[in-house]
């Protein structure tokens, strides 16, 4: 079977989204700020990973695990309005890209499962 990564551009396509993404996370007065003291190229790194992952393309990602990864950020306030924009800015990036809503639904429905890891609940 062919993955959403194959069927959207691999790579090229993975660049684009993160591209898209961040654009949208760091005008967002509600969630910008845990992005100020962060490399940002780095996380474009982190991120291109994890979309290629979700996206069902090689497994390209060796940081911590989403808990690990967003701990000092629950600290710091993270919760579930703060996911909420995230996943809307996520959707509307699936959006821009023009991608079929099979593929949209099920990358969102992946995303929506990363919750209460991110979150610091299970």
């Amino acid at each position: 079977m062919t993955s959403y990564y194959e069927l959207v551009g691999r790579e090229a396509a993975m660049e684009k989204a993160v591209q898209i993404f961040y654009r949208k996370i760091l005008k967002d007065p509600l969630i910008k700020h845990f992005f100020t003291d962060i490399d940002m190229n780095l996380q474009i790194k982190k991120q291109k990973a994890f979309f290629t992952l979700l996206f069902g393309g090689p497994n390209l990602y060796s940081g911590k695990d989403l808990t690990l990864g967003h701990a000092h950020l629950v600290k710091r306030g993270l919760n579930d309005s703060h996911f909420n924009a995230v996943a809307n800015h996520l959707k509307e990036t699936l959006e821009e890209l023009q991608l079929s809503s099979e593929i949209m639904n099920d990358i969102m429905a992946k995303a929506e499962a990363a919750r209460d890891a991110v979150l610091g609940r299970i």
